[in-house]
């Protein structure tokens, strides 16, 4: 048999309901078990007590049934209602006698009243009393059951049995076990209250570990100032308990982690701070080095090696310049800088870009997918303008000719979307997940073919985020997809 499916599985119950439940169904077994054994002993005894009462009445009726007949008199075969009439007996006893002249049998109803029984009744009786010994046997709806006994009777010359009814103690033994239900069902309604309150009470700080810890777990931790504010409250943290030591060794350990936060937030500010400090300062020596270079070529006089020597001088200055300038963007960026909001037609941004890789890289196939109507939202051009020529720049740089790229725009709810695909070789799984970070590269051999410092993606990234919004990849053989979704509607200017 095959097992249900995963999301239609039970739901594994709690802690406490489990402890609840088997408390309850252990101590509920136990109360019934007792009842059960107290209930059985009890009509034992009242029976043992009812045998004893009809063992004394069938000697006694033995003793009076064998007394001889007077002097020069007949003995006649006595009748059981005779016998029950003339005698004292006290209600509900019951008589039956077999003589070679016939049966009788009667039964005393009241202080002075007795009734013959029936033919049916007396053979019942006298069957059920064949075997010796006490036995039971139900006399019909107007009798009930009785308790039976054979009259003992030593040469007498007739045989009988005696009995009482079974209803006192079968009364008894009901309003026992009623009593004793009432009674277990009170008990297990208060058992259920205090275990419920009790476990309640001793999960309550366990309960307060996990809902702390669960706020915590929703907080972003990862990036920015984090603070972690959260505690276990100092009632439910007592280290005097099992679970209170739980809280605190909880608070402890966010203790530490918030230290841990705080130190890292503070070493990325000292970075941050560091990276833009030394990235501006680099700008003029950078730029005097480019100057110089520029103005030494100029010179007519300078030999091959030297012109050479003087170009490859020139050009690392400006790569070494566009790596400064994207670190201090970045740094600016990190800072919520560099960003001004203005009106962007999105669709006009990707049809110029597309059209400028197009006639950068002829080797490679580009497509464009705009929508009639232009995509418009609050952003700034120029850095969206870098995303997307980002975007096109890393599939023409990591594809080989005759790729196809396909740059599309659409909108989609409140997001204006911009998507850039490929049908390259994909993206190695390796570096997926750091595709976005600093210095993340798709080759990282030490003589790379690609170039670049790997800051373009973490760039993107930085705007895109600046914007509200998010880029994302979704990469296989012959697949790859970069996303950009950003907020169509213009922001709150008061925000």
């Amino acid at each position: 048999m095959t097992s249900p499916p995963a999301d239609v599985r039970r739901t594994p119950w709690t802690l406490q309901r489990r402890l609840i439940l088997t408390i309850t169904g252990v101590v509920s077994v136990i109360l019934v078990v007792v009842a059960i054994v107290t209930s059985a002993i009890l009509g034992s005894v009242l029976q043992s007590q009812l045998d004893e009462q009809i063992e004394a009445a069938a000697r006694d009726a033995g003793r009076g049934l064998a007394l001889p007949a007077f002097p020069g008199t007949t003995p006649t075969a006595p009748d059981a209602y005779d016998v029950l009439a003339g005698g004292r007996q006290q209600p509900g006893f019951l008589l039956v006698l077999e003589t070679s002249d016939g049966r009788s049998g009667a039964v005393v109803t009241g202080p002075d009243s007795v009734r013959e029984l029936t033919e049916g009744q007396v053979e019942e009786i006298l069957a059920a009393t064949r075997a010796g010994g006490f036995t039971s046997a139900g006399l019909g709806s107007d009798l009930g059951a009785y308790r039976l006994v054979p009259i003992i009777a030593p040469d007498s010359g007739f045989t009988g049995a005696v009995g009482l009814p079974l209803a006192e103690v079968q009364s008894t033994i009901g309003e026992i076990l009623t009593i004793i239900a009432v009674v277990t069902a009170a008990g297990l309604l208060v058992l259920i209250l205090a275990t419920t309150w009790t476990i309640r009470s001793g999960l309550k700080p366990l309960r307060a570990v996990a809902e702390t810890a669960t706020r915590v777990a929703r907080q972003p931790l990862a990036v920015g100032q984090v603070t972690i504010s959260e505690r276990v409250p100092q009632g439910q943290a007592d280290p005097h308990t099992e679970v209170g030591r739980v809280g605190a060794a909880l608070n402890t350990l966010l203790d530490h982690v918030g230290s841990s936060l705080d130190a890292r937030q503070r070493n990325e500010d000292r970075m941050r701070r560091f990276v833009a400090d030394a990235s501006h300062e680099l700008r003029t020596p950078l730029s005097s080095i480019r100057g110089y270079s520029e103005l030494s070529l100029r010179d007519s006089t300078l030999s091959e090696p030297t012109s050479q020597a003087l170009e490859r001088i020139q050009a690392q200055s400006v790569r070494m310049t566009r790596i400064v300038e994207d670190l201090l963007l970045l740094a600016r960026l990190d800072e919520g800088q560099e960003i001004v909001f203005g009106s962007v037609d999105l669709s006009r941004l990707v049809v110029e870009a597309v059209g400028d890789a197009q006639a950068a890289s002829d080797d490679h196939r580009w497509e464009l997918e705009v929508g009639d109507e232009p995509v418009q939202l609050a952003g700034d051009v120029s850095r969206l303008q870098q995303v997307v020529v980002n975007l096109l720049a890393n599939a023409r740089t990591h594809t080989p000719a005759g790729t196809t790229v396909t740059a599309s725009v659409s909108r989609e709810g409140e997001d204006a979307v911009v998507r850039v695909h490929d049908d390259g070789p994909g993206v190695d799984p390796a570096i997926r997940d750091e595709l976005f970070e600093r210095f993340s590269r798709a080759d990282r051999s030490r003589a790379r073919q690609t170039g670049g410092s790997g800051l373009g993606l973490s760039i993107a990234r930085a705007i895109v985020t600046a914007h509200g919004g998010s880029i994302t990849v979704r990469s296989e053989p012959g697949d790859t997809t970069f996303e950009v979704r950003l907020p169509a509607k213009p922001p709150d200017p008061g925000a």
